[in-house]
Parts: C-alpha cells; sequence; structure tokens
C-alpha cells in the first residue's frame, strides 16, 4: 500500500514544528469538548435548551473579539519578530489558562462560567499571534519543493489529532472536567519544549517596518490578489453560518441523547473523515483542477450539514459529520496551498494574520451565530440553514471570483496574477 513520503521530516526543525503543531491541535480539541460540555451542562441547571444555547455561542464570541482586536498586530509582529519566541510565550499564556480551567470545574456555577468565559477571551488572545507565526514559520523550515507535502502532513496530522482529541477528551470527561483540562495542558508543555528546542533558520528582517502600516499592508495585499481573497473568504462564509460543531453538545444531550461520550464521538468524526483524505492528499496530492476542487467539496460539505440537521440517529449523524470533515479537508487543503504559493516570505505572518482573522471570524463568531440562530430557530433549524447557506455560497464563488474557480495548478496563481507588481511587497529586501 501507498504511504506518503517521510522525507519532508528529514528537516529536523520541521518535525519538531510537526509534532509542536499536533500536539496543540489534540490540546485544543480536548479543551473544546470539556469546555463546551462544561458550559452547557452548566447553563442547563436554570435554563432551557434554547437559552443554553445561546450561552454556548457566548464562549465563541469570547474567543473571536480578542483576535479581531489583536490579529494584525500579531501577523505583523511575526514579521517583524522571532516566530518561534512568539509560539513559545503565547503558549504559556495558553498553560495558565489551562490551570484556571482545572480549577473552575469544582466551582458552582456562578464562579465557573465567568472563569471559563474569561479564560476563552486569553485563548483568543494567544490565538491573535500564535497562528500567524506558525503559519509563517514552517515555509522557511523547508525547501520549496518540499512545502506541498509539508502542507499534507500538516493537514493529515491536525486530522489524526482531531479524531484523537475529541474522543479520547469525552472519554475522560467521566472521570471529571478537570483530568480532561490538566491532560490538555500537559499536551501545550510538550509542544513549547518540541518547538523552543527546534533550530530554526535565521529570520530575515522586514525593511522600512512601520507598525500599524505593515499591516495596512498585509490588508491591501489580500485585498488585491483575488485568488487569495477568494480562497479566504468563502471559508469565512461557509465555516461562519455552515458549522455546526458549536451545536454538538445540544445534539449529543437532548436531541441524540448520546451524552459526554457521544460528544466526543461526534467531534471527532468530522475529523475521521478529513483524516482519510488527508491521507489520500498526502499520498496523491492534488495537482489539476485544484480551484473546481475546492468549491465543490463545500457544495458536498453543505448537503452533509444540512442533512446532519436532519438526523436523529447517533450513528447516521456521525456519518454525515464525516463526510463534512472529508470535504472540508479538500478546501482547506487547496485553500492552504493557494495562500502558501501566492504569498512571499516577509508577507507570509501578515497574509497569515489576515486568514487567521477570517477563519476565527468563521469559527469561534460562527459559534455565536449558531448560538443565536438556535435561540430563534432552534438547533435544528440553525444547522440546516448553515448547510443550505454553504452550497448556496460555493456556487456564488463561481462566479465572483472566477480567477479561483478556475484556477488549475498551485503554481498558477503566482504566475497568472493580473498584477505582478503586488506579488512582492514594497518592504521586502531583495
Amino acid at each position: 500500500m501507498l504511504i506518503p513520503s517521510l522525507r519532508v521530516f528529514r528537516h529536523r526543525a520541521y518535525a519538531h514544528y510537526w509534532v509542536m503543531r499536533q500536539l496543540l491541535s489534540a490540546s485544543r480539541q480536548m479543551q473544546a469538548v470539556a469546555i463546551g460540555w462544561q458550559v452547557y451542562d452548566l447553563a442547563r441547571q436554570t435554563r432551557g435548551v434554547e437559552e443554553s444555547a445561546f450561552v454556548l455561542g457566548l464562549v465563541g464570541l469570547a474567543q473571536f473579539l480578542p483576535v479581531l482586536l489583536l490579529s494584525l498586530v500579531g501577523g505583523q509582529a511575526a514579521d517583524r519578530f522571532d516566530r518561534k519566541m512568539i509560539l513559545v510565550v503565547s503558549n504559556i499564556g495558553r498553560v495558565l489558562a489551562g490551570f484556571a480551567l482545572i480549577a473552575s470545574v469544582s466551582m458552582p456555577a456562578a464562579q465557573a462560567l465567568p472563569i471559563v468565559f474569561a479564560m476563552s477571551v486569553v485563548m483568543g488572545a494567544v490565538n491573535a499571534f500564535a497562528p500567524a507565526a506558525s503559519n509563517a514559520l514552517y515555509p522557511t523550515l523547508v525547501p520549496r519543493e518540499d512545502l506541498a507535502p509539508a502542507i499534507a502532513w500538516n493537514s493529515l496530522g491536525f486530522q489524526v489529532s482531531s479524531v484523537a482529541g475529541p474522543a479520547i477528551g469525552g472519554l475522560l470527561y467521566a472521570l471529571g472536567g478537570e483530568i480532561v483540562y490538566a491532560f490538555s495542558t500537559l499536551m501545550v508543555v510538550g509542544a513549547i519544549l518540541a518547538i523552543a528546542t527546534a533550530r530554526t533558520p535565521k529570520q530575515e528582517p522586514v525593511a522600512n517596518a512601520r507598525g500599524f502600516a505593515m499591516a495596512l499592508e498585509g490588508l491591501r495585499y489580500v485585498r488585491d490578489n483575488k485568488i487569495v481573497l477568494g480562497a479566504i473568504s468563502i471559508d469565512l462564509v461557509v465555516v461562519f453560518f455552515g458549522g455546526a460543531t458549536a451545536l454538538l453538545p445540544v445534539f449529543a444531550r437532548d436531541i441524540l441523547h448520546a451524552g459526554a461520550d457521544g460528544l466526543g464521538l461526534l467531534r471527532a468524526a468530522p475529523a475521521f473523515g478529513a483524516a482519510i483524505v488527508a491521507f489520500a492528499l498526502a499520498v496523491r496530492p492534488l495537482e489539476r483542477k485544484v480551484g473546481p476542487w475546492m468549491l465543490w467539496s463545500i457544495v458536498i460539505y453543505g448537503l452533509a450539514t444540512l442533512a446532519f440537521g436532519l438526523s436523529k440517529i447517533f450513528w447516521l449523524s456521525m456519518g454525515l459529520l464525516a463526510i463534512t470533515g472529508a470535504a472540508d479537508m479538500i478546501s482547506v487543503y487547496v485553500r492552504q496551498a493557494l495562500i502558501q504559493f501566492a504569498t512571499p516570505d516577509a508577507m507570509r505572518g501578515r497574509v497569515a494574520s489576515v486568514s487567521f482573522m477570517f477563519i476565527s471570524a468563521s469559527n469561534e463568531l460562527g459559534e455565536f451565530e449558531s448560538g443565536v440562530a438556535a435561540r430563534f430557530i432552534g438547533p435544528i433549524g440553525a444547522v440546516v440553514l448553515g448547510g443550505s447557506v454553504a452550497i448556496a455560497a460555493a456556487l456564488a464563488w463561481f462566479r465572483l471570483f472566477p480567477q479561483m474557480a478556475k484556477a488549475d495548478r498551485f503554481e498558477a496563481p503566482v504566475i497568472l496574477a493580473s498584477e505582478p507588481e503586488r506579488l512582492e511587497p514594497r518592504t521586502a529586501p531583495r
């Protein structure tokens, strides 16, 4: 049987980075299961299903606001300062938040909920800096010919950890939420050690660095590169409306009646489907018609999301979530590759920050949207609406961003860009 090439791991700094990335991914997934169940369970003590779903959505809003306020700062910091050090310092903040979450488990709801929301804000602040530094760092750890395999291995590792993380988190929650938080915090410590001991290359300074002006330059670059803009914006629209993840505690407890361990399996199901596709992409990466592959996979994602909202059978719901994960993996793989190949190194931190701001808006702010929608039309109606919007958005992007929709190869955006002078930032030393 074919297996993905391991040659990319001969670059030891990338191997350290890859270990860090997977530990952080699994930790976040475990923590998300615990926070979702803890918040929803505490809210249900005094509220109905719709109101509790709304409280659950507020967690996403708490995580998004720091990203909205600080993401552009984090992006220009990733281009100006040592990216490895940013990852170390920011994840120390995640460790401290983990200790506070451990303490919250033994507190009454009136005290525990404010702590969980406060730590959600802290983790949002971490997410304003760490992803930009992370996404800007790893392309410098491998030569350009190994970048596509590195992206595929990143995706594969992320999806495997995303399968294991929620499943383990759901099972460990039976022993207590503090066990999940403690285990996930230890994984963050391991991630810090992995990246801190990596020998990363010296970062080239950005000429004429001008603070906030650099952040605005990143926004202009994304605006003017239609393929990058189209790839980032489609994720914003689809996941903002179409994501069902925030409402999984509602489905697990009050619709599918599956409990905390069932919630872990539901959260793991999309990652299981995505891991299968990520493995296939690592073995045989997409080479042609990458734009159509991305948009049609989003249509499939929307159809599966819509069907999940209507399902009342646990195993059928898991299967549909696995399909959403498989389809989303294709979209994520193409989007990340298009952005990385189209972006010069001196601009990567800022473009990554803009990208993550969109991603966070779609994920965390999307969780808030799901909670609001569930409050007024119920959790099933919210998920069905989201799936329908995802389908409509994918079809609309064929017309709104034809250059992206017709992209044939990953290298094509660099060659075919309508404004080649915009491909290199004005501040980049050459």
